[in-house]
C-alpha cells in the first residue's frame, strides 16, 4: 500500500484519539505516504510535529464554499490513495461523502445506526462500531480490515510538543509565581457543534465551586483554560470572583496551553478536547463530569482517572447521544436541567481527597 488517507473530520479531540493508528500505520507501512485530513485548525495543530503522517490537511467543509470543497476534494481525488480511513466517531453521512468523493481504491469506515444500502455503494468496507471500547480501538479494529497488522502492544495519545512551547509554559509559571505550588486546572467550555454546547455544567457552579475551594482549600491556584468559546464566560469569571486566587492564561495556542496544563496537579472538565489533553499530559489527577454525551467511546484513554456521576443521566448515555449525526436528544432546558444535577457538593467531594 502506497497511498494512505485517514479522514479525521470530526472534533478536535476526535484528532488526538486518532494519533495511535497513525502510528500503527506508520509502522505496518513504513516506506507509504500517510496524509490525514482534517477539518479544524485546532486538529491540525494537534499533529504539528508528529513523525508518523506524511501530511496532514485541513479544510473546513462546514463554513468553506461548496465551490471550494469540490476543489479540494479534486484535488484529493487526483492523489489515487490506495486507502482511506474514516476514523472513529464520524457516523454523518456527509462524511462518507467525502471519502466517495475522493474515490480511494478501498474506503473503510464504521457502521453506525443510521446505516443502510446506499452507504455500501459509497464505502468498500465497513465495521460495527462498538460502544462498549475507547475509539482508539474501534479504530484500530479498522487495521484488521484492511489486513494490517497492529504491532503496538496498546493505544496511547501522542502528542509532539516543542522545546519552545514547554519553554512558554515554564516562564508563565514563573511569571506568576506558580513554579512550585500545586494547582487545578478548569476546562468550563465543551465543543460548540449541534447542541452539544449545553452539556457545560452552568458556569454559575464553577462559580461557587471556586469560592467554595477558596475557603476548604486557601491559597489553592485555580487556573481556567479555554479557546475563543470560553472568553466570555472566563470575563465574568474574572469579574465575580475577586478576591479568588484565579488565572486565566492566554497561551498562544492549543498547543502552548497542553504544555502548561502538563504541571497540572489536578484538571476537571466535561468530556472535551481538554479533557484528552489532561490524559495526554498525563496530569496526576483527572476529573470528568458525566454529561449525556460520555461513554466509553471518548473517556480519557489513560486507567487512573475520575468519573464525577451525573445522577439525571443515570447511565443512560446512550438513550441521549449516538453517533449517528443527530445532536444530544431532549430540548435545551431539559439538556441544561440535566447538568444542573451534578451539584457542587459532588465536585467537591471528589476534588478534596486530592488536594
Amino acid at each position: 500500500m502506497d497511498r494512505i488517507l485517514v479522514l479525521s473530520l470530526a472534533g478536535i479531540g476526535d484528532t488526538l484519539m486518532a494519533t495511535p493508528i497513525l502510528h500503527e500505520l506508520r509502522l505496518g507501512c513504513p516506506e507509504a505516504q500517510i496524509d490525514v485530513l482534517v477539518m479544524w485548525p485546532g486538529a491540525r495543530s494537534l499533529l504539528e510535529h508528529n513523525p508518523h503522517p506524511t501530511r496532514v490537511l485541513q479544510h473546513s467543509f462546514i463554513k468553506a464554499s461548496k465551490l471550494s470543497s469540490l476543489r479540494r476534494l479534486w484535488g484529493l481525488r487526483r492523489h489515487w490513495y490506495d486507502l482511506s480511513l474514516n476514523l472513529h466517531p464520524q457516523g454523518r453521512r456527509e462524511y462518507r461523502y467525502i471519502a466517495a468523493a475522493i474515490g480511494a481504491r478501498n474506503r473503510l469506515t464504521h457502521r453506525y445506526e443510521n446505516h443502510e444500502p446506499f452507504d455500501d455503494r459509497l464505502m468498500t468496507g465497513s465495521i460495527s462500531q462498538d460502544y462498549t471500547v475507547h475509539a482508539a480501538e474501534n479504530n484500530r479494529r479498522l487495521l484488521d480490515l484492511a489486513g494490517i497488522v497492529r504491532r503496538l502492544p496498546r493505544p496511547a495519545y501522542e502528542l509532539y510538543l516543542s522545546a519552545p512551547e514547554t519553554q512558554w509554559a515554564g516562564q508563565w509559571l514563573e511569571r506568576n509565581g506558580l513554579t512550585d505550588q500545586r494547582w487545578l486546572g478548569i476546562h468550563v467550555g465543551s465543543g460548540g457543534t449541534k447542541n452539544l454546547a449545553l452539556r457545560r455544567w452552568p458556569l454559575e457552579r464553577f462559580e461557587d465551586l471556586a469560592r467554595r475551594l477558596a475557603t476548604t482549600h486557601p491559597g489553592l491556584p485555580l487556573l481556567f483554560f479555554g479557546g475563543p468559546g470560553e472568553v466570555e464566560d472566563h470575563a465574568r469569571l474574572f469579574q465575580r470572583l475577586r478576591g479568588v486566587q484565579v488565572y486565566f492564561p492566554e497561551a498562544p495556542s492549543l498547543r502552548h496551553a497542553a504544555a502548561l496544563l502538563g504541571s497540572a496537579h489536578a484538571f476537571l472538565s466535561v468530556d472535551t478536547v481538554f479533557m484528552h489533553l489532561a490524559a495526554a499530559m498525563s496530569v496526576p489527577h483527572q476529573f470528568v463530569i458525566e454529561t449525556p454525551t460520555v461513554n466509553p467511546c471518548i473517556l480519557p484513554l489513560r486507567e487512573d482517572w475520575t468519573l464525577i456521576p451525573n445522577p439525571a443521566v443515570a447511565g443512560r448515555n446512550l438513550e441521549f447521544y449516538r453517533y449517528d449525526g443527530r445532536p444530544i436528544a431532549g430540548s435545551p432546558d431539559e439538556i441544561r436541567r440535566l447538568m444542573e444535577s451534578v451539584t457542587v457538593d459532588a465536585v467537591c467531594s471528589a476534588l478534596s481527597p486530592v488536594l
